[in-house]
């Protein structure tokens, strides 16, 4: 992910705050969530080291507004997946997708445990709070299958997790392929759903 060079005119605060975070997603993305720096993102975008501490804080308020800005993409993609496979209009494969690829090459898993393990721990509630608000908006009686979206929903993101940060080695040290938990995950939701249809059509 690159970043254009920082715009010369004056940004309002807002526009400031969108560049840093661009900056320190690329960052994450690029060398691991131990680059993401007040020093390190005001390099990036040609500010000091001040301008993105009167912004952010501190490197942990940082931190936690990349994470409030990933959750909430995230999220909104997720969203979209599971409107659309319910709808039978997108395969449930891209759900799992988007759900690993969301925790393992764009990042989330990575700066979530690096935040766990540096005790910053608040920084995770925009991320639960946003998977929380996901689940409300898809509806809790209802899953892609039987189950309800909220038991789906912390498979699924428990799977991605997990996967993101021990998924090549797990898989190495089992002999597994390393896109087995991605068809495990596959896998229940296809189960689930397949399950619904034989409900459905059984007879009163």
């Amino acid at each position: 992910m690159s970043i254009a060079p920082f715009p010369r005119r004056r940004l309002s605060p807002d526009e400031s705050r969108s560049v840093a975070l661009d900056a320190a997603r690329a960052l994450l993305i690029e060398t691991g969530p131990q680059s993401v720096t007040l020093k390190a993102v005001a390099g990036r975008v040609g500010r000091t080291h001040a301008n993105l501490l009167h912004h952010f804080g501190s490197a942990a308020g940082l931190q936690k507004a990349l994470a409030e800005r990933m959750a909430a993409d995230i999220t909104a993609t997720i969203g979209e997946a599971v409107l659309a496979a319910r709808a039978r209009q997108r395969d449930p494969r891209a759900i799992v997708d988007l759900t690993f690829d969301a925790f393992d090459k764009e990042g989330a898993g990575a700066l979530a445990s690096w935040m766990i393990l540096s005790g910053n721990r608040d920084a995770l509630d925009p991320i639960l709070i946003a998977i929380h608000r996901l689940v409300d908006q898809l509806g809790q009686a209802t899953g892609i299958g039987t189950r309800p979206i909220a038991e789906e929903t912390l498979q699924l993101v428990l799977l991605a997790l997990g996967d993101a940060l021990l998924g090549q080695p797990m898989a190495d040290a089992l002999g597994l392929p390393r896109t087995r938990a991605r068809e495990l995950a596959l896998a229940a939701l296809l189960g689930s759903e397949a399950a619904r249809d034989d409900e459905s059509v059984q007879p009163a």
